[in-house]
Protein backbone atom coordinates (compact mmCIF):
# COMPACT_ATOMS: atom_id res chain seq x y z
CA UNK A 1 0.00 0.00 0.00
CA UNK A 2 1.32 3.47 -0.87
CA UNK A 3 1.43 6.04 1.88
CA UNK A 4 0.84 9.01 -0.47
CA UNK A 5 -2.45 8.35 -2.15
CA UNK A 6 -2.20 11.75 -3.88
CA UNK A 7 0.95 10.62 -5.72
CA UNK A 8 0.36 8.63 -8.86
CA UNK A 9 1.88 5.13 -8.88
CA UNK A 10 4.83 4.35 -11.15
CA UNK A 11 3.54 2.21 -14.03
CA UNK A 12 5.77 0.01 -16.20
CA UNK A 13 4.75 -1.66 -19.47
CA UNK A 14 6.47 -5.03 -19.64
CA UNK A 15 7.77 -6.34 -22.96
CA UNK A 16 10.78 -8.12 -24.51
CA UNK A 17 14.10 -6.73 -25.72
CA UNK A 18 15.10 -6.87 -29.39
CA UNK A 19 18.55 -7.49 -30.84
CA UNK A 20 19.29 -3.75 -31.19
CA UNK A 21 19.08 -2.88 -27.50
CA UNK A 22 15.51 -1.63 -27.93
CA UNK A 23 12.23 -3.40 -27.28
CA UNK A 24 9.68 -5.46 -29.20
CA UNK A 25 5.91 -5.16 -29.34
CA UNK A 26 3.48 -2.72 -30.91
CA UNK A 27 5.47 0.55 -30.76
CA UNK A 28 2.47 2.69 -31.69
CA UNK A 29 0.45 1.12 -28.90
CA UNK A 30 3.25 1.72 -26.37
CA UNK A 31 3.55 5.31 -27.57
CA UNK A 32 -0.19 5.92 -27.05
CA UNK A 33 -0.08 4.33 -23.58
CA UNK A 34 2.95 6.36 -22.44
CA UNK A 35 1.50 9.64 -23.80
CA UNK A 36 -1.84 8.98 -22.07
CA UNK A 37 -0.09 8.18 -18.79
CA UNK A 38 2.06 11.30 -18.99
CA UNK A 39 -1.02 13.46 -19.68
CA UNK A 40 -2.75 11.93 -16.65
CA UNK A 41 0.31 12.63 -14.47
CA UNK A 42 1.62 9.07 -14.12
CA UNK A 43 5.34 8.25 -14.16
CA UNK A 44 5.28 5.59 -16.93
CA UNK A 45 7.92 3.70 -18.89
CA UNK A 46 8.48 0.61 -21.03
CA UNK A 47 10.70 -2.08 -19.50
CA UNK A 48 11.99 -5.34 -20.96
CA UNK A 49 11.85 -8.60 -18.98
CA UNK A 50 15.66 -8.62 -19.09
CA UNK A 51 16.03 -5.12 -17.59
CA UNK A 52 13.36 -5.55 -14.91
CA UNK A 53 15.66 -6.32 -11.97
CA UNK A 54 13.45 -6.44 -8.91
CA UNK A 55 16.30 -6.25 -6.41
CA UNK A 56 17.57 -2.91 -7.78
CA UNK A 57 16.22 0.51 -6.79
CA UNK A 58 16.66 1.90 -10.29
CA UNK A 59 15.49 0.23 -13.47
CA UNK A 60 16.60 0.85 -17.03
CA UNK A 61 13.53 1.65 -19.14
CA UNK A 62 12.30 3.67 -22.12
CA UNK A 63 10.10 6.72 -22.22
CA UNK A 64 9.13 9.39 -24.74
CA UNK A 65 11.09 12.64 -24.53
CA UNK A 66 9.87 16.11 -25.61
CA UNK A 67 10.66 15.31 -29.26
CA UNK A 68 8.41 12.25 -28.89
CA UNK A 69 11.23 9.79 -29.53
CA UNK A 70 12.13 6.86 -27.28
CA UNK A 71 14.87 7.53 -24.79
CA UNK A 72 16.48 5.17 -22.31
CA UNK A 73 16.62 6.39 -18.72
CA UNK A 74 16.73 5.06 -15.17
CA UNK A 75 13.41 4.83 -13.33
CA UNK A 76 12.21 3.83 -9.87
CA UNK A 77 10.87 0.31 -9.39
CA UNK A 78 7.25 0.21 -10.66
CA UNK A 79 4.28 -0.23 -8.35
CA UNK A 80 2.11 -1.53 -11.20
CA UNK A 81 3.20 -3.66 -14.15
CA UNK A 82 1.06 -3.89 -17.27
CA UNK A 83 2.06 -7.10 -19.02
CA UNK A 84 2.35 -6.61 -22.81
CA UNK A 85 4.83 -9.38 -23.61
CA UNK A 86 4.05 -9.76 -27.31
CA UNK A 87 4.28 -13.47 -28.14
CA UNK A 88 3.22 -16.72 -26.47
CA UNK A 89 6.69 -18.11 -27.23
CA UNK A 90 8.24 -15.25 -25.21
CA UNK A 91 6.00 -15.92 -22.26
CA UNK A 92 6.90 -19.60 -22.25
CA UNK A 93 10.62 -18.95 -21.80
CA UNK A 94 11.69 -20.14 -18.34
CA UNK A 95 13.42 -16.83 -17.51
CA UNK A 96 10.31 -14.85 -18.42
CA UNK A 97 7.97 -17.13 -16.50
CA UNK A 98 10.25 -16.82 -13.50
CA UNK A 99 10.26 -13.01 -13.79
CA UNK A 100 6.44 -12.85 -13.95
CA UNK A 101 6.23 -15.15 -10.92
CA UNK A 102 8.64 -12.90 -8.97
CA UNK A 103 6.60 -9.80 -9.87
CA UNK A 104 3.42 -11.46 -8.64
CA UNK A 105 5.03 -12.42 -5.34
CA UNK A 106 6.67 -9.02 -4.84
CA UNK A 107 5.28 -7.22 -1.76
CA UNK A 108 4.99 -3.79 -3.39
CA UNK A 109 4.27 -4.60 -7.06
CA UNK A 110 0.93 -5.45 -8.68
CA UNK A 111 1.05 -7.13 -12.08
CA UNK A 112 -2.05 -7.71 -14.18
CA UNK A 113 -2.72 -10.00 -17.17
CA UNK A 114 0.01 -12.50 -16.28
CA UNK A 115 -0.55 -14.95 -19.17
CA UNK A 116 -2.03 -15.44 -22.60
CA UNK A 117 -5.18 -17.58 -22.61
CA UNK A 118 -5.39 -21.07 -24.07
CA UNK A 119 -8.61 -21.70 -26.04
CA UNK A 120 -9.26 -25.10 -24.51
CA UNK A 121 -8.87 -23.76 -20.96
CA UNK A 122 -11.24 -20.87 -21.72
CA UNK A 123 -13.99 -23.26 -22.84
CA UNK A 124 -13.38 -25.49 -19.80
CA UNK A 125 -13.59 -22.51 -17.44
CA UNK A 126 -16.84 -21.26 -18.97
CA UNK A 127 -18.36 -24.73 -19.04
CA UNK A 128 -17.70 -25.10 -15.32
CA UNK A 129 -20.19 -22.37 -14.36
CA UNK A 130 -23.99 -22.45 -14.62
CA UNK A 131 -23.92 -18.77 -15.55
CA UNK A 132 -21.78 -19.28 -18.67
CA UNK A 133 -22.01 -22.93 -19.82
CA UNK A 134 -24.85 -22.26 -22.30
CA UNK A 135 -22.73 -19.64 -24.13
CA UNK A 136 -20.09 -22.13 -25.31
CA UNK A 137 -20.49 -24.05 -28.58
CA UNK A 138 -19.89 -27.81 -28.22
CA UNK A 139 -16.10 -28.21 -28.14
CA UNK A 140 -13.76 -31.20 -28.06
CA UNK A 141 -10.02 -31.63 -28.27
CA UNK A 142 -8.99 -32.74 -31.75
CA UNK A 143 -7.35 -36.05 -30.89
CA UNK A 144 -8.77 -38.89 -32.96
CA UNK A 145 -10.63 -39.76 -36.13
CA UNK A 146 -13.54 -41.08 -34.04
CA UNK A 147 -13.92 -37.71 -32.24
CA UNK A 148 -14.07 -36.09 -35.67
CA UNK A 149 -16.64 -38.57 -36.91
CA UNK A 150 -18.87 -38.25 -33.83
CA UNK A 151 -18.81 -34.45 -34.02
CA UNK A 152 -19.65 -34.52 -37.75
CA UNK A 153 -22.59 -36.82 -37.11
CA UNK A 154 -24.03 -34.28 -34.65
CA UNK A 155 -23.07 -31.03 -36.36
CA UNK A 156 -22.95 -30.59 -40.16
CA UNK A 157 -20.52 -27.67 -39.80
CA UNK A 158 -17.41 -27.65 -37.59
CA UNK A 159 -14.52 -25.31 -36.95
CA UNK A 160 -10.98 -26.47 -36.20
CA UNK A 161 -8.95 -23.95 -34.23
CA UNK A 162 -5.42 -23.99 -32.80
CA UNK A 163 -5.48 -23.89 -28.97
CA UNK A 164 -2.90 -21.11 -28.95
CA UNK A 165 -3.95 -19.30 -32.11
CA UNK A 166 -4.06 -15.57 -32.77
CA UNK A 167 -5.93 -13.34 -35.26
CA UNK A 168 -7.64 -16.25 -36.98
CA UNK A 169 -4.40 -17.97 -38.01
CA UNK A 170 -4.73 -21.70 -38.69
CA UNK A 171 -8.55 -21.86 -38.52
CA UNK A 172 -10.31 -24.40 -40.77
CA UNK A 173 -13.98 -25.01 -41.49
CA UNK A 174 -15.38 -28.46 -42.16
CA UNK A 175 -18.77 -29.32 -43.65
CA UNK A 176 -20.38 -32.68 -44.25
CA UNK A 177 -22.86 -32.55 -47.15
CA UNK A 178 -24.28 -36.05 -47.44
CA UNK A 179 -26.00 -35.48 -50.83
CA UNK A 180 -22.70 -34.60 -52.54
CA UNK A 181 -20.45 -37.08 -54.34
CA UNK A 182 -17.51 -35.80 -52.23
CA UNK A 183 -19.37 -35.04 -48.98
CA UNK A 184 -16.45 -33.91 -46.78
CA UNK A 185 -15.50 -30.27 -47.49
CA UNK A 186 -12.53 -28.78 -45.65
CA UNK A 187 -11.98 -25.05 -46.09
CA UNK A 188 -8.48 -23.92 -45.14
CA UNK A 189 -7.87 -20.25 -44.39
CA UNK A 190 -4.76 -18.64 -45.92
CA UNK A 191 -3.70 -15.03 -45.46
CA UNK A 192 -6.63 -13.44 -47.32
CA UNK A 193 -8.08 -16.36 -49.26
CA UNK A 194 -8.97 -19.97 -48.64
CA UNK A 195 -8.86 -23.31 -50.44
CA UNK A 196 -11.40 -26.11 -50.20
CA UNK A 197 -10.36 -29.75 -50.10
CA UNK A 198 -13.08 -32.31 -50.96
CA UNK A 199 -13.11 -36.05 -50.34
CA UNK A 200 -15.52 -38.94 -49.73
CA UNK A 201 -13.12 -40.74 -47.43
CA UNK A 202 -12.99 -39.88 -43.72
CA UNK A 203 -9.44 -41.21 -43.32
CA UNK A 204 -8.19 -39.11 -46.23
CA UNK A 205 -9.86 -36.11 -44.63
CA UNK A 206 -8.15 -36.92 -41.32
CA UNK A 207 -4.75 -37.19 -43.03
CA UNK A 208 -5.28 -33.85 -44.76
CA UNK A 209 -6.24 -32.12 -41.52
CA UNK A 210 -3.19 -33.61 -39.76
CA UNK A 211 -0.92 -32.30 -42.53
CA UNK A 212 -2.40 -28.81 -41.95
CA UNK A 213 -2.22 -28.86 -38.14
CA UNK A 214 1.27 -30.38 -37.85
CA UNK A 215 2.25 -30.68 -34.19
CA UNK A 216 -0.01 -27.84 -33.00
CA UNK A 217 -2.81 -28.75 -30.59
CA UNK A 218 -6.27 -28.14 -32.00
CA UNK A 219 -9.84 -28.01 -30.78
CA UNK A 220 -12.88 -28.98 -32.82
CA UNK A 221 -16.02 -26.94 -32.38
CA UNK A 222 -19.65 -26.90 -33.41
CA UNK A 223 -20.23 -24.32 -36.17
CA UNK A 224 -22.86 -21.72 -35.30
CA UNK A 225 -25.00 -20.20 -38.08
CA UNK A 226 -24.27 -16.56 -37.40
CA UNK A 227 -26.47 -13.64 -38.33
CA UNK A 228 -25.33 -12.21 -41.65
CA UNK A 229 -25.82 -9.20 -43.89
CA UNK A 230 -25.48 -9.64 -47.69
CA UNK A 231 -24.32 -13.24 -47.10
CA UNK A 232 -21.37 -12.06 -45.02
CA UNK A 233 -21.49 -13.15 -41.39
CA UNK A 234 -20.28 -10.92 -38.58
CA UNK A 235 -19.36 -11.14 -34.93
CA UNK A 236 -18.92 -8.66 -32.13
CA UNK A 237 -15.69 -7.67 -30.35
CA UNK A 238 -16.10 -6.49 -26.81
CA UNK A 239 -13.30 -4.80 -24.88
CA UNK A 240 -13.57 -5.27 -21.13
CA UNK A 241 -11.44 -3.44 -18.61
CA UNK A 242 -11.52 -2.84 -14.91
CA UNK A 243 -12.23 0.69 -13.78
CA UNK A 244 -10.97 2.92 -10.96
CA UNK A 245 -13.01 0.84 -8.48
CA UNK A 246 -11.48 -2.43 -9.68
CA UNK A 247 -14.75 -3.59 -11.30
CA UNK A 248 -15.23 -5.01 -14.79
CA UNK A 249 -16.87 -2.70 -17.30
CA UNK A 250 -17.39 -2.78 -21.07
CA UNK A 251 -15.12 -0.16 -22.65
CA UNK A 252 -16.75 -0.66 -26.04
CA UNK A 253 -18.25 -3.09 -28.52
CA UNK A 254 -17.20 -3.20 -32.16
CA UNK A 255 -18.31 -5.41 -35.04
CA UNK A 256 -16.22 -7.30 -37.60
CA UNK A 257 -17.63 -8.67 -40.83
CA UNK A 258 -16.04 -11.60 -42.64
CA UNK A 259 -14.33 -11.04 -45.98
CA UNK A 260 -16.10 -12.62 -48.93
CA UNK A 261 -13.52 -15.44 -49.16
CA UNK A 262 -12.70 -15.68 -45.48
CA UNK A 263 -13.70 -18.15 -42.77
CA UNK A 264 -13.10 -15.62 -40.00
CA UNK A 265 -13.95 -11.96 -39.42
CA UNK A 266 -10.37 -10.89 -38.56
CA UNK A 267 -9.36 -7.69 -40.36
CA UNK A 268 -5.89 -9.00 -41.41
CA UNK A 269 -7.78 -11.78 -43.24
CA UNK A 270 -10.03 -9.48 -45.24
CA UNK A 271 -12.63 -8.71 -42.54
CA UNK A 272 -14.05 -5.19 -42.23
CA UNK A 273 -14.82 -2.92 -39.27
CA UNK A 274 -18.53 -2.19 -38.95
CA UNK A 275 -20.99 -0.48 -36.62
CA UNK A 276 -22.58 -3.14 -34.38
CA UNK A 277 -25.95 -1.44 -33.93
CA UNK A 278 -26.30 -0.86 -37.67
CA UNK A 279 -25.58 -4.53 -38.50
CA UNK A 280 -27.88 -5.80 -35.76
CA UNK A 281 -30.63 -3.40 -36.87
CA UNK A 282 -30.33 -4.69 -40.45
CA UNK A 283 -30.97 -8.23 -39.20
CA UNK A 284 -33.25 -7.82 -36.17
CA UNK A 285 -34.67 -4.27 -36.45
CA UNK A 286 -33.61 -1.28 -34.36
CA UNK A 287 -35.58 -2.04 -31.17
CA UNK A 288 -34.30 -5.60 -30.95
CA UNK A 289 -30.80 -4.42 -31.85
CA UNK A 290 -30.65 -2.25 -28.71
CA UNK A 291 -31.91 -5.16 -26.58
CA UNK A 292 -29.27 -7.53 -28.02
CA UNK A 293 -26.44 -5.00 -27.51
CA UNK A 294 -27.45 -4.57 -23.87
CA UNK A 295 -27.48 -8.33 -23.42
CA UNK A 296 -24.05 -8.52 -25.05
CA UNK A 297 -22.65 -6.03 -22.51
CA UNK A 298 -24.07 -7.83 -19.47
CA UNK A 299 -23.05 -11.24 -20.82
CA UNK A 300 -19.51 -10.06 -21.55
CA UNK A 301 -19.08 -8.93 -17.92
CA UNK A 302 -20.39 -12.27 -16.60
CA UNK A 303 -17.89 -14.06 -18.90
CA UNK A 304 -14.96 -11.85 -17.82
CA UNK A 305 -15.70 -12.49 -14.12
CA UNK A 306 -15.88 -16.24 -14.68
CA UNK A 307 -12.65 -16.35 -16.73
CA UNK A 308 -10.80 -14.34 -14.09
CA UNK A 309 -12.15 -16.44 -11.23
CA UNK A 310 -11.38 -19.77 -12.94
CA UNK A 311 -7.91 -18.66 -14.09
CA UNK A 312 -6.95 -17.80 -10.51
CA UNK A 313 -5.13 -14.62 -11.64
CA UNK A 314 -5.72 -10.89 -11.57
CA UNK A 315 -6.74 -9.54 -14.98
CA UNK A 316 -7.26 -5.89 -15.79
CA UNK A 317 -8.55 -6.27 -19.32
CA UNK A 318 -9.53 -8.74 -22.00
CA UNK A 319 -11.21 -8.63 -25.37
CA UNK A 320 -13.69 -11.24 -26.50
CA UNK A 321 -15.35 -12.38 -29.72
CA UNK A 322 -19.05 -13.03 -29.38
CA UNK A 323 -21.37 -14.29 -32.09
CA UNK A 324 -25.08 -13.65 -32.51
CA UNK A 325 -26.94 -16.47 -34.23
CA UNK A 326 -29.98 -16.07 -36.48
CA UNK A 327 -32.31 -16.34 -33.45
CA UNK A 328 -30.48 -13.58 -31.55
CA UNK A 329 -28.69 -15.91 -29.09
CA UNK A 330 -25.20 -14.95 -27.88
CA UNK A 331 -22.25 -17.34 -28.31
CA UNK A 332 -18.73 -17.10 -26.90
CA UNK A 333 -15.88 -17.87 -29.34
CA UNK A 334 -12.68 -16.43 -27.97
CA UNK A 335 -11.09 -14.19 -25.33
CA UNK A 336 -7.73 -12.51 -25.50
CA UNK A 337 -5.72 -11.56 -22.40
CA UNK A 338 -3.61 -9.11 -24.42
CA UNK A 339 -6.16 -7.27 -26.54
CA UNK A 340 -4.97 -5.76 -29.78
CA UNK A 341 -5.72 -2.04 -30.02
CA UNK A 342 -9.28 -1.32 -31.09
CA UNK A 343 -9.57 0.64 -34.34
CA UNK A 344 -12.70 2.52 -33.21
CA UNK A 345 -11.32 5.89 -31.96
CA UNK A 346 -13.87 6.33 -29.11
CA UNK A 347 -13.14 2.84 -27.75
CA UNK A 348 -9.40 3.34 -28.17
CA UNK A 349 -9.34 6.62 -26.26
CA UNK A 350 -11.36 5.26 -23.34
CA UNK A 351 -9.26 2.08 -23.21
CA UNK A 352 -6.00 4.00 -22.75
CA UNK A 353 -7.39 5.98 -19.79
CA UNK A 354 -8.81 2.84 -18.17
CA UNK A 355 -5.32 1.27 -17.99
CA UNK A 356 -4.20 4.06 -15.66
CA UNK A 357 -7.45 4.32 -13.69
CA UNK A 358 -7.18 0.63 -12.89
CA UNK A 359 -3.43 0.93 -12.16
CA UNK A 360 -4.18 3.62 -9.61
CA UNK A 361 -6.86 1.45 -7.99
CA UNK A 362 -4.43 -1.51 -7.85
CA UNK A 363 -1.67 0.49 -6.25
CA UNK A 364 -3.99 1.46 -3.41
CA UNK A 365 -4.88 -2.14 -2.58
CA UNK A 366 -2.87 -3.93 0.11
CA UNK A 367 -1.10 -6.96 -1.41
CA UNK A 368 -2.59 -10.19 -0.05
Amino acid sequence: MRSHTDNKPVVAILTMSDSHGYFRGNQQNFEDIVKTGQKMGFPVYVVTAKDLKLTEDRIKGFTLNDEETWEQQYFPLPQVIYNRIPQREDELRPAVRQKIKECMKHPSISLFNPHFFNKWHLFEWLRSSKATEHLVPKTKRFTSVSTLQKMLERYPCLYLKPESGKAGKGIMMLRYQRDKLLPYRLKVQHHRSSTTYKTRNLYRLWARIKSETGSARYIIQQGIELASVNNRHFDLRALLQKNNKGLWGVTGVGARMAGSKSITTHVPRGGTIEDPSKLLSDVFGSEMSAVILNRVRTTAIIIARQIEKASGYEHGEMSMDLGIDESGNIWFFEANAKPMKFDEPHIRKRSLKRIFQYSEYLSNQPKM
